[in-house]
């Protein structure tokens, strides 16, 4: 069976090793993002998923932000490794930081009390979806990509540098640019240890 859709999620992979080489402008790159984040479904509609498109020195700025942290609770004596992968992420032509609105969630939880437990939770899942159309539409446009989670080290000199507001949370953090090395192929368990299909 051949599916557009299903093939791009394919050809979307892990890819560490970036290089600051796009194969569109900064502008398309940017536009590209933005729709795929305007196109991610969220709870009620509620568009809670927010980004900060950082491209070049900026991009390296964020980074250096994550490594100073860094510094602060990793061994001296065992900090190379670290500063390696820090560094790779650096390495790219820019970061996408997802972040989602707090103010957004709460004025659910007011306006709709009887599932006020779960729009944080409906929120968290608008983000996922949202990483995975970026890194989706990335991939497509040949760019590489990997998701990281450094919160919550960063977020209060990341919203301090860019004058962020205080309602948005940082969720995930996304380097991206050329593809410098291969990428090998991905594995995947057993379908009858992760499926059930009753008919």
């Amino acid at each position: 069976m051949s599916n557009t859709y299903l093939a791009a999620l394919k050809n979307r992979r892990t890819q560490y090793a970036l290089g600051k080489t796009l194969p569109m402008s900064q502008a398309d790159v940017t536009t590209l993002i933005q729709d795929a984040i305007r196109l991610s479904p969220s709870s009620f509609n509620s568009q809670s998923s927010r980004a900060v498109i950082l491209f070049g020195k900026e991009s390296e700025k964020f980074w250096d932000i994550v490594k100073a942290e860094l510094r602060r609770i990793v061994p001296a004596e065992s900090f190379a490794p670290t500063e390696a992968k820090i560094n790779s992420f650096a390495a790219g032509a820019g970061t996408v930081l997802f972040y989602e609105d707090q103010d957004t969630v709460r004025g659910l939880q007011e306006k709709f009390a009887a599932y006020a437990d779960n729009f944080p939770i409906w929120s968290e899942q608008a983000s996922g979806m949202a990483q995975l159309a970026v890194w989706t539409a990335l991939a497509e446009a040949d760019i590489g990509a990997s998701l990281q989670h450094y919160n919550p080290l960063p977020d209060e000199a990341a919203a301090k540098e860019w004058n962020l507001p205080a309602s948005w949370k940082l969720r995930a953090q996304m380097p991206f640019g050329s593809h410098e090395q291969e990428i090998g192929d991905k594995t995947f368990m057993d379908d009858a240890e992760r499926f059930y299909v009753f008919a």
